[in-house]
């Protein structure tokens, strides 16, 4: 049994006897720690105010911008943190800072320390400052004076300053001794904290507690926390089984292990379809990519997740495991109903399979939100079609938004199959999505909408994406 953690806190080691599994790094920072500089402003990784770098010898690349206030601090057991307080050596501002100040990039200074933090990841894996990047790189960070101009400067003006000496920052003790296992429960308060180093642990420990909460990325399970005040009595964290942080190609398709994070599978699944690799950078911030787990996605079975539909418009296929026994279905059909999915006690997601596609096949997915960066989808739509001939052969359209659950549009599809590709069987379909759904007005969209931009976007799908201008001019109607 153990009751401590350890890891590198700004180059030294720290040692926390009988954490509570749920409590946040960003909490612990500033209360047990007085390291105030990472603020809360939001309390579920959006703003980025609290943004930290975790660094980890097994992952890549190896320093990550991290969202400190939805980090149990547990999960940091053996890992390097990075605090705005340790950036700065000896007195001296860390090129990011220097430049940061020489370009007016601070107004109020509240979001500062964590524009700093996201940029110091950046420098330290070598990153790229065009603007295109840099966007990318601190979409996750708000700026509440909207000072984005003069730090935009600075961050492509961070690699001209001199570099200093940075202390090098690794594990402080042997693996053996920081890594927990499964036999090796964190037991310091009332609540158990297991983290399983395979994929036979997992199971297991699944099996003898199936009301346990899974915690993979924390994106989800960190708000139940912090927004609901939720208390996890039983936490499993998959974190350290490396095997199921897996991606794999061959002829056949993609697999994607439910532990791999959507930075991790961003550039396959780009591979797949460009649409698909843009529709998963705007999933979320740069912070929340590094965290986030496509599975986890997936098992948590919301209706606006934004995975779902692509995959499901692609045909593909979920393995679950229970025990040593695994069962592989359509994706589709783990979705059952509103809160709802086809998962049996002690089972959980383990990977994730999607099909090659092939010259005869033509696919995108258009995420429509209010936000172009980091926002929920009012609404999600993926498309594919195989043709042959100019005739329609399969037609897999699929929706995020319209339903209680991710769904196939199956009226319109019939509208399309053994039809030839042209407009009139298009606007066919078109109107037989008020067929297949009924949607819900709510604060991101009214039904009306969500049913027209749905109609549209299989609009846009049709004209191509040779015909950027027209598809958006059809869009605005």
């Amino acid at each position: 049994m153990r009751d401590t953690i350890c890891f590198i806190l700004n180059g030294k080691t720290v040692e926390v006897q009988n954490p509570d599994p749920t409590l946040t790094l960003l909490n612990w920072l500033r209360r047990e720690r007085a390291l105030t500089g990472s603020k809360e402003g939001c309390a579920e990784g959006d703003c980025g105010a609290c943004t930290v770098v975790i660094g980890d010898p097994d992952a890549t690349p190896t320093w990550q911008a991290l969202n400190a206030c939805i980090a149990f601090l547990p999960t940091l057991d053996g890992k390097t943190v990075i605090t705005v307080e340790g950036v700065a050596k000896d007195g001296a501002l860390h090129p990011v800072q220097r430049a940061l100040v020489e370009h007016h990039g601070s107004q109020c200074g509240f979001c500062t320390p964590g524009f700093v933090m996201s940029l110091y990841a950046h420098y330290r894996n070598n990153g790229a400052v065009d603007e295109e990047t840099l966007n990318d790189v601190l979409a996750g960070n708000l700026c509440r004076c909207t000072g984005y101009s003069p730090i935009i400067r600075a961050a492509k003006a961070m690699y001209d300053y001199p570099k200093i000496d940075e202390i090098a920052l690794a594990r402080s003790a042997k693996q053996d001794t920081l890594a927990l296992t499964m036999t090796d429960p964190l037991t310091g308060t009332k609540k158990k904290y297991f983290a399983p180093q395979s994929l036979e642990e997992l199971a297991a420990l699944y099996g003898d507690y199936p009301d346990a909460t899974i915690l993979a990325g924390g994106t989800d399970v960190g708000l139940w926390v912090t927004k609901r005040h939720a208390v996890l009595e039983t936490l499993i964290d998959i974190g350290r089984v490396a095997s199921f942080a897996k991606i794999s190609q061959d002829k056949n398709g993609l697999t994607i292990w439910a532990g791999a994070s959507y930075a991790a599978a961003h550039t396959a699944l780009g591979d797949l379809h460009p649409t698909l690799g843009e529709m998963v950078r705007r999933i979320g911030s740069t912070q929340i990519r590094n965290a986030g787990t496509i599975g986890g996605n997936i098992a948590n079975g919301s209706p606006i997740g934004d995975m779902p539909p692509p995959l499901i418009a692609l045909g593909a296929e979920l393995t679950l495991r229970k025990g040593e026994t695994t069962r592989r279905m359509a994706l589709e059909d783990y979705f059952i109903a509103y809160g709802q999915q086809d998962r049996r006690p002690g089972e959980f997601v383990e990977s994730i399979f999607v099909p090659a596609m092939d010259p005869a096949t033509r696919f995108a997915v258009y995420k429509v939100s209010k936000r172009f960066d980091q926002d929920i989808s009012a609404l999600c739509g993926a498309f594919f079609v195989r043709l042959q001939d100019g005739n329609v052969t399969e037609a897999r359209l699929a929706f995020g938004g319209m339903a209680a659950i991710p769904a196939r549009a199956k009226t319109a599809e019939a509208a399309l199959i053994g039809k030839t590709w042209s407009e009139v069987n298009i606007r066919a379909a078109m109107s037989a999505l008020a067929k297949d759904f009924t949607p819900l007005s709510d604060m991101r969209a009214s039904a009306e909408y969500r049913l027209q931009t749905a109609q549209n976007l299989l609009w846009k799908f049709y004209l191509g994406e040779d015909a950027p201008y027209l598809a958006r001019e059809v869009n605005r109607g």
